[in-house]
């Protein structure tokens, strides 16, 4: 599981940490200020930090699977936990806040020495461009554009390593099944799930096919799951079809 830090536990951090922990992500929350960085504020939250950002960040280490959400009280603390996420290792790094205040920051770490080629790296304004207003909806941004990072990353970069179970990867798509080729599904000896290939009766049966393959190991290691007899009975024009691919992690 991938460790999503945020930097501040303001209204639009609480937000994202809620969406954060269903999308399956180790909520991980940092603020100076008790008042804001507690458990009681977080209950979602894996882990919650309350001491100044900096000497935060140096405790929890980098990891290049991290994603850092950085929506600080200010514009200084922001420029500072930014260049200390940029000197480690990272999967994705956000910073909120306007056009002018992005620039502001680019500008003052570039004549401190990072790269532009860093920079650009860095998503500010953060999220997907929806219109959002309130804390809610600025959350629905920044969630779906970690969302939209982790799928480009894929599988490989989600998995820890050595994590057991059976890859049920989409290789084939025809109609209008709700998932297209490459997207994935995880699934654990218990049973448990990361990543979906679209939910409902077909994951189902793909949760329980993958669980048969990973005690047997034997029958084919493709199967086509077709949608449209469930399409059909919730009215729809076409489910489509799908062939998912199993693919045994034994470690």
């Amino acid at each position: 599981m991938e460790r999503l830090i945020l930097c501040g536990g303001g209204h639009v951090s609480l937000e994202v940490a809620h969406m954060a922990a269903r999308l399956e992500f180790e909520v991980i929350v940092l603020d100076d200020r008790a008042e804001f960085a507690n458990a009681a504020r977080f209950p979602m939250a894996d882990q919650v930090l309350c001491m100044p950002f900096l000497e935060a960040l140096e405790a929890l280490g980098s990891r290049e699977s991290d994603y850092y959400v950085i929506l600080t009280r200010g514009h200084a603390f922001d420029r500072e936990c930014l260049a200390k996420v940029l000197e480690g290792s990272y999967a994705y790094v956000g910073m909120i806040g306007s056009k002018t205040k992005v620039a502001a920051v680019r500008r003052a770490l570039e004549e401190a020495g990072v790269s532009r080629e860093t920079l650009d790296r860095v998503h500010a304004p953060i999220g997907l461009p929806i219109g959002g207003q309130t804390p809610a909806e600025i959350a629905v941004s920044i969630c779906a554009q970690l969302v939209q990072e982790r799928a480009r990353r894929g599988p490989g970069a989600v998995l820890p390593p050595e994590e057991p179970g059976v890859l049920c990867t989409i290789v084939k798509k025809s109609g209008s099944a709700p998932r297209g080729v490459g997207a994935w599904m995880h699934v654990r000896p218990d049973g448990t799930c990361a990543g979906t290939i679209g939910g409902g009766a077909v994951e189902h049966q793909a949760t329980l096919d993958a669980l048969a393959f990973w005690q047997n190991e034997s029958g084919e290691t493709r199967k086509d799951y077709d949608l449209s007899h469930a399409a059909a009975e919730l009215g729809m024009v076409c489910g489509g079809r799908i062939q998912v691919e199993f693919t045994v992690r034994r470690f």
